[in-house]
């Protein structure tokens, strides 16, 4: 069963899809992969991205779409990937004037309210994936629960990223279990190193300052620090439904396809215990 539970955030294959979206798509596919998770849609129409998942019989599970995008038309963005037959949007990422500790950051709690409301009318999840930086503590607490506490899980559901979780400190397994029945998908990422200045320039911000990355360095799942057996573990028994793999860069001298099919081999090969 779980084999088939397995879906690649496209972003791991960003430049791929700007050459040959459909392509890719199928190599994807071809690699053992079920679902994929959105970052763009290069330019294709709802329809089209819809024709080509089921074409290959790729299953659109989910979107990452910037929160801006998301506050500017709630309506229309929930509508171009229901359209597309996603069953998650994703806030994938804060710029600095919505992170905790800025001024904006409360937009972001009422704006997640008010768009995983509009997302639940239309049959669709909102969910949110998670840094670094939303551990940071705001009364004591962390920013992350914060959020988590001030928005419902009828509205807003979790997409934790056991990689950042671990790189902010904390054990990826507990974080997982701590929201047990609020953890449809979960990100799987490795890494290795530890945390730098300009980490944030390997997912593509801050390109300007990838001269200063220090050690850190995204890795194929079981090729770097995480305990990918117990977070997988500590997924299915949170109910999760969906494992996704990304690898914002890739490493170890493996194109970013390669990192794909290394991680999917090696994740098979975790979830056959279960």
């Amino acid at each position: 069963m779980w084999k088939d539970k397995i879906g690649l955030q496209l972003y791991s294959v960003r430049d791929e899809l700007q050459n040959d979206f459909p392509g890719t798509l199928k190599c994807v596919k071809e690699m053992g992969y079920s679902a994929v998770e959105f970052a763009g849609l290069y330019g294709y129409s709802p329809s089209q991205v819809k024709a080509m998942c089921q074409e290959v019989g790729l299953v659109p599970l989910s979107a990452h779409v910037p929160f801006v995008e998301m506050m500017a038309d709630p309506q229309g963005v929930t509508d171009c990937y229901r359209e597309i037959g996603c069953r998650y949007m994703v806030i994938p990422y804060l710029t600095e004037e919505y992170r905790p500790g800025a001024e904006k950051f409360g937009e972001v709690i009422d704006g997640a309210r008010k768009i995983g409301e509009i997302a639940s009318r239309k049959g669709m999840t909102l969910q949110y994936h998670n840094h670094d930086f939303e551990f940071v503590r705001i009364d004591g607490e962390y920013a992350l629960d914060v959020l988590y506490r001030e928005v419902p899980p009828a509205f807003l559901q979790t997409q934790i990223d056991t990689c950042w979780v671990n790189v902010a400190g904390e054990d990826p397994a507990a974080y997982v279990r701590k929201y047990a029945g609020r953890v449809p998908t979960v990100h799987l990422k490795d890494f290795a190193g530890g945390k730098s200045e300009h980490m944030y320039a390997l997912i593509g911000i801050d390109e300007e300052e990838k001269k200063d990355t220090g050690a850190f360095e995204f890795r194929p799942l079981g090729k770097g620090l995480q305990k990918i057996p117990e977070i997988v573990a500590a997924s299915i028994e949170s109910g999760a439904e969906w494992f996704i793999v990304e690898q914002d860069m890739p490493s170890m001298g493996l194109t970013p396809l390669e990192c794909a099919r290394t991680s999917i081999e090696y994740l098979k090969e975790v979830l056959a215990a279960f």
